[in-house]
């Protein structure tokens, strides 16, 4: 009870206001939540809880502002939506969530302009990983480092939920006549939503050396005599080259 009593107060920190009280209480009972129902992926939740007091304490540019954080208090909710949607919703890849990544975070939110989010998904492609890491981008133009890793957390976390609560079903549900039809659907569907993403994105290539990369790299892999790697990075290259020059670059 001790140990409960100062996790929630505070041991030699001075007073709290509320809404920290609040917070660690949130942050205890999560973690209680977890450890009974994930085991050993408490983890994730403990990491969670400290990215998400750290991303509070500090405003939109990274910086300290002490428990008053005005900025970041306010941003944190809707970056942990957007977030989680992207991760409880990329069915098919994380190019059909892309829309919604770029309606939250250019046009509701404002954390990056047009051009900074077309930056942000080659960002996702160029990484290792799934294109999904693009919301990491996200999470920094919305509250900095913290909000990154804040924001990279929570959109994975539905995937991990999902393999180890499902993994013992994962044979019936393959077998499932109602899974398949399902599928069946959804899959062209999911082709449609990365298409779709295509010409969201499309808005941002303003620049008529980018237009000329777009179709050079789009002819290569249609030809499929250069990987995608390989691409990206010419493609990236030539971005730097023109950049180095002195060329035209868009509007961020």
């Amino acid at each position: 009870l001790k140990l409960v009593r100062a996790s929630i107060t505070g041991a030699g920190e001075g007073p709290l206001d509320p809404q920290q009280t609040v917070r660690r209480v949130v942050y205890l009972t999560a973690g209680a939540a977890a450890t009974v129902a994930l085991g050993p992926a408490v983890v994730l939740v403990l990491l969670l809880a400290g990215l998400m007091e750290l991303a509070l304490r500090r405003g939109p540019g990274g910086s300290e502002t002490g428990a008053a954080a005005g900025p970041g208090l306010a941003t944190l909710p809707a970056l942990v939506w957007t977030a989680f949607k992207v991760g409880a919703l990329s069915y098919g890849g994380g190019f059909v969530i892309i829309p919604l990544m770029q309606a939250d975070a250019v046009e509701v939110n404002g954390w990056l302009s047009q051009a900074e989010f077309l930056n942000a998904v080659a960002l996702g492609q160029i990484t290792p990983g799934p294109v999904v890491q693009t919301v990491a981008a996200v999470g920094y133009g919305a509250a900095g480092i913290p909000g990154g890793a804040l924001a990279a957390l929570v959109a994975f976390a539905p995937s991990f939920a999902l393999v180890i609560g499902l993994a013992p079903r994962f044979a019936r549900l393959r077998d499932n006549p109602s899974a398949r039809a399902f599928l069946d659907g959804a899959g062209p569907a999911a082709v449609g939503a990365i298409l779709g993403a295509a010409v969201v994105l499309l808005d941002g290539v303003r620049e008529p050396w980018q237009v000329a990369v777009l179709v050079v790299a789009g002819l290569a892999l249609l030809s499929r005599r250069a990987g995608g790697v390989l691409v990206l990075l010419v493609a990236a290259l030539l971005g730097v080259v023109v950049a180095l020059a002195g060329g035209p670059l868009p509007a961020a």
